[in-house]
């Protein structure tokens, strides 16, 4: 992704998660089915929506007839008219160069977050849905943004033109993240953001149902972590874990593992990306109150785990 490109992404008037979003359309690292089984996950290769299709992005976001509905039932089909669409991050960002309304910018958006949306409720809700119900939550989702007050990003993007590289230090937040399985193979992880005084910021527990491979499991605790910073507008990150196996492969570029070499290149994308992420080894001391999160994370699932206060509770034992 071109420095131009980023900055107006960047400073688009959208929430957080949108512009994470937009950066993995446009670094083709969106998990549709073409990019999950070129990393050899096991999935159907029709478009979950139509069936008709394999489901690649020029497919699920002009092509499927869910999408190209959706454009027309909107109004906004004549964006792009005339841009070649064979390849839909490029398509997307000769798009983006286009568009010099925010307002504009801010519909097309709105209209792939859509129907990215529709699409997982297919596959991971079994849904139904119908173009008016689309349509109309299309609409709802603008009239949110525009009313939007303009993004106050709590810290400033990272120079994407600059140097990044795996193991510096960093001037920014810091993210600390663990994972702990138990044996019947559930498995949860802790995140702590701290600001560079090592104040607490966040906290977040996450859960992993059924999964029980302890190296998996900190991989994908670490590809949680690097997703809730982005979406919360946080790109100045130094990444701080005990798992020296996953930092050590990260270092070396190394994605060559049976299990975990799928997630393993997605997370690889991120912190060469230059956006301003980084990632270290600590000793596990030095990551307790991560491990803490990850502990307390594990004994509230099933029950007690949604809705669960984790800062609160982190403050009262620190």
């Amino acid at each position: 992704m071109d420095k131009a490109s980023w900055i107006r992404l960047w400073n688009a008037n959208i929430p957080p998660k949108l512009k994470v979003f937009v950066w993995q359309i446009l670094n083709r690292i969106l998990p549709t089915t073409e990019a999950l089984i070129s990393r050899k996950v096991p999935v159907l290769p029709r478009c979950p929506v139509c069936w008709e299709s394999p489901e690649t992005m020029e497919h699920l976001f002009l092509e499927c007839p869910v999408a190209r509905a959706l454009w027309d039932y909107s109004g906004l089909e004549y964006v792009g008219e005339g841009l070649a669409r064979h390849t839909f991050p490029l398509f997307l960002k000769r798009m983006m160069a286009l568009i010099h309304q925010p307002q504009l910018f801010m519909a097309v958006v709105a209209i792939l977050w859509r129907i990215w949306r529709s699409r997982n409720w297919v596959v991971f809700e079994g849904k139904q849905f119908g173009f008016p119900t689309l349509l109309r939550q299309f609409h709802q989702q603008y009239e949110e943004w525009v009313r939007l007050p303009v993004d106050r990003v709590l810290q400033s993007p990272a120079p994407v033109g600059g140097s990044t590289r795996l193991g510096d230090k960093g001037g920014g937040v810091v993210c600390m993240w663990d994972g702990a399985v138990r044996p019947d193979s559930h498995s949860a992880g802790g995140i702590v953001l701290f600001s560079p005084a090592r104040e607490v910021l966040m906290v977040k527990g996450v859960h992993f149902p059924l999964l029980g491979d302890p190296m998996t499991v900190e991989l994908l605790v670490l590809r949680e972590a690097i997703s809730w910073c982005l979406a919360n507008g946080f790109t100045n990150v130094l990444f701080e874990g005990d798992a020296k196996v996953i930092i050590d492969k990260l270092n070396q570029g190394d994605i060559r593992d049976n299990r975990v070499g799928a997630v393993l290149e997605e997370v690889l994308q991120y912190f060469r990306a230059q956006l301003g992420l980084t990632v270290r080894f600590v000793g596990r001391s030095s990551n307790r109150v991560a491990h803490m999160v990850a502990r307390k994370a594990l004994s509230l699932y099933p029950i007690m785990h949604r809705g669960f206060n984790y800062q609160a509770w982190l403050n009262s034992r620190m």
